[in-house]
């Protein structure tokens, strides 16, 4: 397995502080424009994936391929993100696929974080130059007036994963999502077809359309088998800074422990854990958890997590479909696409 490449990697490399490559990554603080490019073509050379900026660079005129389906002087395909992607535990492999499937296009891939004023303020990060623009991909872009705001560029746009759509009029771009509703019901039938009657969820079900389909997919579940007593104990702040901790004292002032627990992500589940660890409860001995993503931590994990896999580069594959098709033909209706996902029991539902 490859050795992850990390910022004093970088550093050691150019023989640089290890703070000047952390500005010049995270596109904070004051850099000569040479200083800045040559640490970031470093960087990407070396393998490094988690960039809150990566700038657009030129291609190898030597590179041959198909000719390029991009507009004339729109060279960029840009993604925008909330958050740094070290912070979900699957879009690196997805962005691995999505850039090698878009690489033929001769366009350069640059990544922009939305800084939280951005997104109160409904502005553009200030690295993106929209004019050079081909077209966009969103990543857990989850605000709604910020969606609709990008909706409204008349740039071709995908998001993978949105905001919780339920009562609002749809985004006009094609959207991707994986599988969040079959496999949640099946982790809800395999609790229950070993003797579980008090099953919860966990998880701010209003952070994103598939944390909400997931919700439903357990509530549809437990109903489903007349066990609806577990509603009653679902673990679901939202809104705070300090997750864990809430999540925490959310559990702490239940009167009756639910007997597993269904979990909107590893995220979620690994700090459940903890939580209850910290209570005196041992998982599975006492509950059982179930997470979704199937992050690599999953499977280290004490106990070994049970989790809804997620196939990284099929919606890697998917995505640069999607946005491709999108940029050489405008006028598609816009489509809602679903890849497939899969149950892998382990050690924390006693498997």
């Amino acid at each position: 397995m490859a050795t992850k490449v990390t910022i004093q990697d970088i550093a050691n490399e150019l023989q640089l502080s290890r703070n000047t490559v952390s500005k010049a990554i995270n596109n904070t603080g004051v850099l000569a424009d040479a200083t800045r490019e040559k640490i970031l073509r470093k960087a990407a050379e070396m393998g490094y994936k988690q960039f809150a900026y990566l700038p657009l660079f030129q291609e190898d005129a030597a590179k041959t391929a198909e000719p390029s389906i991009l507009p004339s002087g729109k060279r960029e395909i840009a993604m925008l993100t909330t958050q740094f992607l070290s912070s979900s535990h699957f879009s690196s492999m997805m962005l691995d696929r999505f850039q090698s499937e878009i690489d033929h296009l001769h366009s350069g891939m640059t990544i922009h974080r939305i800084s939280p004023i951005e997104l109160k303020e409904k502005k553009l990060p200030s690295s993106l130059n929209i004019q050079r623009t081909a077209g966009i991909i969103c990543f857990e872009v989850f605000d709604y007036d910020y969606a609709q705001m990008l909706c409204d560029l008349d740039v071709p746009l995908l998001f993978v994963d949105t905001p919780v759509m339920d009562m609002r009029p749809p985004l006009k771009a094609d959207r991707l999502y994986m599988e969040n509703r079959i496999e949640i019901q099946n982790a809800v039938a395999h609790m229950v077809q070993r003797g579980k009657k008090r099953i919860s969820f966990a998880g701010d079900k209003n952070h994103c359309q598939s944390f909400f389909e997931r919700y439903m997919a357990y509530k549809d579940a437990v109903e489903y088998f007349g066990l609806t007593e577990g509603l009653s104990t679902c673990a679901m702040p939202s809104g705070q800074q300090n997750y864990p901790v809430s999540l925490y004292e959310t559990i702490r002032r239940f009167k009756t422990m639910p007997d597993a627990f269904v979990c909107a992500n590893d995220f979620v589940a690994m700090d459940l854990v903890k939580a209850l660890n910290e209570l005196g409860y041992s998982v599975p001995d006492d509950i059982w958890v179930c997470g979704f993503d199937d992050s690599q931590e999953a499977s280290y994990f004490v106990p070994r997590l049970t989790s809804i896999h997620i196939h990284e580069q099929i919606m890697g594959y998917t995505a640069a479909n999607l946005l491709m098709t999108r940029i050489e033909e405008p006028s598609l209706n816009y489509r809602t696409v679903y890849t497939e996902t899969n149950l892998i029991l382990r050690e924390s539902t006693g498997d």
